[in-house]
Parts: C-alpha cells; structure tokens; sequence
C-alpha cells in the first residue's frame, strides 16, 4: 500500500473530500484505511452494566485506500508516492512532487 499507520492524508474522494487526517489502522487484504475524523459512523449502543452506559457512539469507519493521498507538508498538499532504494539498500517512499524521502 502507499500509504502507512501515522500517515497523515487528504481524502481525495467521498462525502469528506479535502479534509485531512491521520491514518489510524490499515487493513492491507481488504485494501482499506481508518483515518482520524474522517467517514464517522453513528452506532447507537445498549447500557451494559453499570460500568458502561448506553447512548449514541460516533466512531470512525474505514475508507478505500484509492481515495486518499498522502499530505506533504513540504508541498501543503496530497502527492503521489514513489519507491525507491537507497545507497544503502534500504527501500524508502519518497515524495513524487518534491522528491522529499518520507520513510526515513
């Protein structure tokens, strides 16, 4: 995937087109992504026990990972990722627009 935990994205696409966030969890099989505040769900939830009440919960959904971009804070704005190898060997995403290495 071009995109990783602690990412933080633009949605490309969607009811929350432009907004930004950060990623949360990524299920890589289903091809999907939780982003902080982004396709909130309203689930309304029973009281069980005294411990834990009942009421309406607003939690995040997962999105498809097409319809987000990762944020360049360098450009200000959501950019392709590329990957490239290092002198070293070492694999790294890099920035397409500005050539920024993301994964250091």
């Amino acid at each position: 995937m071009h995109v990783k935990s602690g990412d933080t994205v633009v949605v490309i696409a969607g009811k929350d087109k432009g907004k930004t966030g950060k990623i949360l969890k990524v299920f890589p099989k289903e091809n999907r992504v939780i982003v902080e505040g982004i396709n909130m769900l309203t689930k309304h939830q029973k009281p069980k026990g005294p411990t834990s009440p009942g009421g309406i919960i607003k939690t995040e959904g997962p999105i498809h990972a097409s319809n987000v971009m990762y944020y360049c804070e360098k450009d200000k704005t959501g950019v392709r990722v590329g990957r490239k190898f290092l002198e070293n060997g070492k694999k790294v995403r890099y920035c397409k627009k500005c050539g920024e290495v993301i994964d250091k």
